[in-house]
């Protein structure tokens, strides 16, 4: 399958509330970490995350995935995120996120899928209070250091 074809089929389920579709596009042991969710491993759980997570505070997803790049092994597009959401403070708003999709790639499948989120402006759009947008983004912050690339920058 091409990049563009795989990225609209990912793009799709979200919006269909598809988990199980969404998995397929996965390895059996792939990862999906979340910027706000965290990190889901293996199909059932992937699932779980669009089915289960995502609609529990949202609704009436729209997500498009533009410019992608690939070398076979890795996958990586700028993407825009919205939907409407269901948190008290943001009173059924449509909130959006820009972002960039990096994907690892196994067997034509996705073993690994990270993102990089623009997540700011949009808790200022939902009404996040100041303290609440701090704890989300040092909680962020801590989950950058813990991972390998940034050993170096730690020193």
């Amino acid at each position: 399958m091409d990049a563009r074809t795989m990225l609209d089929q990912f793009c799709r389920a979200v919006e269909r509330r598809d988990g199980a579709g969404l998995a397929r596009l996965f390895t059996e042991d792939g990862v999906y970490h979340d910027v706000f969710y965290g990190a889901f491993t293996g199909r059932t759980r992937v699932a779980e995350l669009i089915d289960d997570w995502f609609y529990r505070t949202a609704r009436d997803f729209r997500w498009d995935m533009h410019r992608p790049v690939s070398d076979g092994t890795n996958l990586y597009a700028y993407y825009t995120f919205s939907y409407v959401s269901l948190m008290p403070e943001a009173a059924g708003k449509r909130v959006g996120f820009e972002g960039v999709a990096m994907m690892t790639l196994r067997d034509g499948q996705i073993a690994e899928y990270r993102e990089v989120g623009n997540v700011g402006p949009g808790f200022v759009e939902m009404g996040f209070a100041p303290a609440r947008i701090a704890k989300i983004l040092a909680k962020e912050g801590a989950e950058l250091k813990r991972r390998p690339e940034w050993r170096r920058h730690l020193d």
